[in-house]
């Protein structure tokens, strides 16, 4: 992925941000959660048993649709962030087998940043002016041998409705154009062109774009921009109190942003200001194709302590 250029311009975005008298010191940096000065999971609250036995019975075709892209060097990643895989075969150097019944086996070594192909984003991954969800300074929060709060293994499995809002289809494009912009009017467009259906609280909301159509075909492009959720958008999401927000694009929200001047706004947004999560390179073509919008999704982070984000490969069923 080249995308190197788009990088640089959100840091140098953020630089003059933080030199000029406006933007960066408008925003409230203290967050309080609503369900107490202790509470790491945020949005996740709201998924209740109800949900779980709701989203079941939205399971008719039986069908299980991975929602995960590959990962490898060639995944979408925002610099500097890099992927290395090594296999290696302990012992057997030179074509030797183990013991006499000649045993043979390969080992991965893995060196990668964790925020790379489909991953959900933790509460510790964004701050306002180095404040976290929930008004936790970063002392609070950072060491550089993992997080001491909001560390990926504290999120539960998550099993939730999950809507796809098909935004291609709502714009009658194959794939919808980058700084093309997701607020309320186009949340709602796309629920009412889907049969009026609602968001519930506690669903899982992703966004359908077509973009990841683009992944090897036009790394340039991809890497460049996207359509994304935009800052009204994300308040709209957030008052109907969805657990997770995502999209098939590596940044959720639109790129270029609404305000130049406001980086990576609709992350703060969701996580340091109201600890909803975010979920990117979720790729739902298959029920798009099949024309089916609702289904329970699963979720599952691995376990690694301390850990600001995951890779994951989420499953939606219907």
């Amino acid at each position: 992925m080249k995308i190197k250029k788009i990088a640089a311009a959100f840091m140098a975005s953020a630089l003059l941000g933080t030199l000029s008298m406006g933007s960066a010191f408008a925003y409230e940096k203290c967050h309080k959660s609503k369900w107490g000065p202790n509470d790491q999971l945020g949005s996740l609250n709201n998924i209740t048993a109800k949900n779980l036995t709701s989203a079941v019975k939205l399971v008719k075709k039986g069908k299980a649709m991975r929602m995960g892209i590959e990962t490898n060097t060639k995944t979408p990643a925002f610099p500097p962030r890099t992927y290395s895989m090594t296999i290696v075969t302990p012992g057997q150097e030179g074509g030797k087998s183990i013991g006499e019944n000649k045993l043979n086996y390969h080992d991965d070594i893995l060196n990668t940043w964790v925020g790379i192909g489909t991953q959900l984003d933790g509460l510790g991954h964004i701050g306002i002016e180095n404040t976290y969800y929930n008004c936790s300074p970063s002392e609070e929060v950072f060491d550089p041998n993992g997080l001491k709060k909001f560390g990926i293994e504290t999120i539960p499995a998550v099993a939730t409705r999950a809507v796809l809002l098909d935004m291609a289809g709502l714009m009658k494009m194959d794939i919808v154009p980058e700084g093309t912009a997701y607020n309320e009017p186009e949340i709602k467009a796309a629920l009412k062109r889907q049969g009026n259906m609602k968001i519930n609280k506690g669903d899982v909301v992703i966004f359908y774009s077509g973009w990841h159509k683009l992944l090897g075909v036009d790394d340039k492009r991809n890497g460049a921009a996207h359509p994304g959720l935009g800052v009204q958008g994300a308040k709209y999401l957030v008052s109907l109190g969805v657990a997770v927000v995502g999209a098939d694009t590596w940044g959720l929200e639109v790129v270029p942003f609404e305000n130049p001047k406001e980086v990576f706004r609709v992350h703060q947004i969701l996580l340091a200001e109201n600890g909803t999560f975010i979920l990117e390179n979720a790729v739902a073509e298959q029920a798009i194709k099949d024309k089916v919008y609702e289904g329970l999704i699963t979720i599952a982070p691995h376990r690694t302590t301390g850990a600001v984000q995951s890779i994951v490969s989420p499953t939606f069923m219907y």
